[in-house]
């Protein structure tokens, strides 16, 4: 049985004054923290949602393909850990300045960067195995999910430029094209628009919790666009993005009209809020904004399969 502990952890403030915090946590805690376990669950749910909707495009039946879903399912749960695993690898210096990664293993020293290291190549070296032994196109769009986040994201963009926000989408957006390549390499159309609703999805959502944490990011030296150019452009650039997923859910006329009515509202209500509360405190408007931005994804990806059984 794992053990708790509790460990005295230096909590830089702005003002340059140092706090003691006790932290109590435990290694299988500390794990979950350094695999973020939370990201994996939201792209589980869409990897799922891709690979349940190319059985229903392609008129398959489920238990035949049960091996490929099993695998799908344990590849992209590898994959997203080990590359967040790395994450965690390639952000100590960062994450120790920031209040809301402060208690991550790799900072507070439970986990060696050693560790995480080992941990982020064996997850995703396993993770890619399994993918690609579904289909070549599932695990040649697994690697390239893997190194955009990596990469092109954690290694480059996020300490460079404000457009790290859309580089890191292209990554967080491959989950439900995987799921669909493990079933149909051939990628319909649909699988396609998966991939650009959630590339879209997570650009006003990261935007939003950007604007929420926008001290800590300055404070860590992340150019985040909040924090280069500022609460107006960034609401700006919010609204427009959103504005880009109204035609989306047209798509999807095939799943019946009642998934395009759910599709629709779910997008003019994420317009309305951002609208309505456009000139209230801007925190205010982002913590909306980012608290419907995760309803969103739920409801609107669960009322995708359910709308094949209905």
């Amino acid at each position: 049985m794992l053990e708790s502990k509790a460990i005295n952890k230096e909590i830089h403030q702005g003002n340059g004054n140092v706090e003691k915090e006790e932290v109590k946590t435990s290694v299988f805690k500390d794990f979950l923290a350094l695999i973020k376990i939370g990201i994996i669950n939201s792209n589980i749910i869409t990897a799922v949602t891709g690979m349940w909707l190319a059985l229903h495009y392609n008129g398959l039946n489920f238990l035949p393909y049960l091996d490929k879903v099993i695998l799908t399912c344990l590849g992209v749960w590898l994959v997203i850990a080990g590359s967040c695993a790395l994450n965690n690898y390639i952000d100590i210096d960062i994450d120790s300045k920031m209040k809301r990664t402060q208690k991550r293993p790799t900072v507070t020293g439970n986990f060696t960067p050693a560790f995480a290291l080992t941990i982020g190549l064996s997850f995703v070296t396993v993770g890619l195995i399994f993918l690609f032994a579904t289909s070549v196109s599932a695990g040649i769009i697994g690697a390239f999910g893997s190194f955009v986040y990596v990469v092109l994201y954690s290694m480059w963009t996020k300490r460079k430029y404000t457009i790290n926000t859309v580089v890191g989408a292209f990554s967080g957006a491959v989950p439900p094209l995987i799921g669909w390549a493990a079933i149909d390499p051939d990628l319909h159309v649909v699988a396609w628009v998966l991939f650009i609703i959630m590339f879209i999805w997570q650009i006003p959502h990261f935007l939003a919790l950007a604007m929420r944490k926008t001290e800590e990011y300055r404070l860590a030296g992340i150019p985040m666009l909040p924090v280069v150019y500022g609460f107006d452009i960034t609401k700006r650039q919010i609204m427009i993005w959103l504005i880009c997923l109204l035609p989306l859910p047209f798509f999807f006329t095939d799943l019946g009209i009642l998934f395009v009515i759910l599709g629709t509202v779910l997008n003019v209500a994420w317009i309305l809020i951002g609208v309505v509360n456009y000139r209230k405190d801007d925190m205010k408007w982002a913590t909306k904004m980012f608290v419907f931005s995760l309803n969103y994804l739920t409801i609107l990806f669960v009322g995708m399969i359910i709308a094949t059984l209905i």
